[in-house]
């Protein structure tokens, strides 16, 4: 069985058990699954200055948020949540969410979409 090729894609493939990928060669900070062996996942590495953050949306499957630093006010549905480093968001399909980077400093975190593409509906213009 001969491995997969990746050639549009910054994967370095070790492996038939795994791929490598490097960070900061993908397109926007994000990776979809698909594009990368068909894993069933996709990540989306945020950094962002205060006030920034994706206007209301909603997918058909779950989104799980991870603050790796700084702190967001997350709208989910008719909840308001802030987030702060350290904590993990899970927000369940078809649900609208929204966040903002409410503090001083980057927001940075990992959104991991439970599919292996985005799917994204779009609330706000």
């Amino acid at each position: 069985m001969s491995s997969p090729r990746f050639e549009e894609n910054p994967v370095k493939m070790k492996a038939e058990e795994y791929l490598v990928v490097e960070r900061d060669q993908l397109a926007d900070s994000e990776l979809e699954g698909y594009q990368f062996g068909g894993a069933k996942v996709c990540l989306i590495f945020v950094d962002l200055p205060p006030g920034g953050g994706p206007k209301l949306h909603r997918h058909p499957y779950e989104e799980v948020f991870i603050v790796l630093e700084g702190q967001a006010k997350f709208t989910v549905g008719s909840n308001t949540v802030e987030a702060t480093a350290g904590q993990v968001l899970m927000v369940r399909p078809g649900v609208p969410h929204k966040f903002l980077n409410s503090g001083s400093g980057r927001l940075r975190q990992i959104d991991i979409h439970a599919n292996d593409r985005f799917v994204t509906e779009w609330l706000e213009g």
